[in-house]
């Protein structure tokens, strides 16, 4: 299947802007579209995303809008990368526009709150609401943060579709010498991975900001991976995800990567902030601390017990202090390591 030669990028924050970049640097056209009129407008003056993702000029070939119509009208390929609370809608005021049989991914990392559906199975759901309307939909996911690969930095990631032929496609459009990817069609898996990890993130942040050691963090990482393993097997996933570059992968980076957002919010919890003063004062999203929510909701739904998500759920959204929340975790019964317990 032929590569497009066009592509829109929904979302133009610091991953909307890296992956426009991305692409425009490969010869694609690409309409970037910013729900923000005026902030589009400095973008296109400047040549640059100074507020998201200042020091990379964006080629010629890549377009600010504004239009969301305009932006997707026609297009072969549409990469959704919009944060998980306002995926829907965006995607529900694009729907019409699609060209029929249009390529969507998405590069979004969350769970939707209301619903605890992943981002596929969002826009499955608008396009089951419009008869007639098919479109063929997938994911990227993978260690992959925006400024280094806006910067070059070799890069591996994974895409992933319903059908190997559509995971192709994807794979084409986004491969470049500095960013590989590879190929899967473990749908759910790719997302679960990619949205738990900045669960666990937000623990190793806390974990640091509590002082503790390397020890530590390497335990948390290993246990939370069990945790989101044990939740991808019991919707599906292909174990063998979780040992690859949406699951270890992410989840190495996110956790002790300094770019990291959700390890930032974690490590801003230990220092004893609270977490309405640090999302105030973070230009950017956080997807994980909205996720912990959705995600609790859909390990409960699911009968699957996941401590780590647990104690951050509570130290967020609960106001438990962070020296409880790692006493408590580590107080509860000892267990197999293999058993799928933690």
């Amino acid at each position: 299947m032929t590569p497009p030669r066009n592509v829109a990028v929904i979302g133009a924050g610091s991953w909307g802007t890296a992956l426009a970049k991305l692409l425009g640097d490969k010869g694609l056209h690409v309409s970037l579209w910013g729900h923000t009129p005026a902030s589009v407008a400095a973008m296109a003056a400047a040549r640059e995303n100074q507020t998201y993702l200042p020091g990379f000029p964006l080629p010629a070939t890549v377009h600010p809008t504004a239009d969301l119509a305009a932006a997707v009208a026609g297009q072969e390929a549409i990469v959704m990368v919009v944060p998980s609370h306002g995926f829907r809608l965006v995607f529900r005021d694009l729907l019409p526009h699609l060209a029929d049989n249009a390529a969507v991914i998405s590069a979004a990392k969350g769970i939707e709150n209301e619903t605890q559906l992943t981002m596929t199975q969002v826009m499955a759901a608008e396009l089951a609401a419009l008869p007639g309307k098919q479109c063929r939909l997938g994911v990227l996911a993978g260690p992959s943060f925006a400024r280094e690969v806006a910067a070059g930095t070799p890069t591996a990631v994974t895409v992933a579709a319903a059908s190997k032929e559509d995971a192709r496609f994807f794979q084409d459009l986004f491969f470049t010498e500095r960013f590989r990817v590879y190929a899967s069609t473990d749908v759910i898996g790719q997302e679960l991975g990619g949205a738990l990890k900045n669960i666990i993130a937000i623990a190793a942040g806390i974990c640091d900001g509590l002082g503790y050691g390397t020890n530590t963090r390497a335990a948390l990482i290993t246990r939370g991976l069990a945790e989101i393993t044990r939740l991808g097997v019991r919707m599906g996933a292909n174990p063998l995800t979780f040992s690859g570059l949406a699951g270890m992968g992410d989840l190495v980076l996110t956790c002790t990567g300094d770019l990291s957002r959700n390890r930032t919010v974690g490590l801003k919890l230990g220092q004893g902030m609270r977490i309405a003063a640090i999302l105030a004062e973070m230009r950017m999203v956080a997807e994980g601390v909205k996720t912990t929510k959705s995600a609790r909701a859909l390990a409960a739904k699911q009968g699957v017990e996941m401590p780590i998500l647990e104690q951050v759920y509570q130290v967020l959204y609960e106001d438990k202090p962070c020296q409880a929340a790692v006493r408590d975790l580590l107080a509860r019964d000892q267990k197999e390591e293999m058993d799928y317990g933690v």
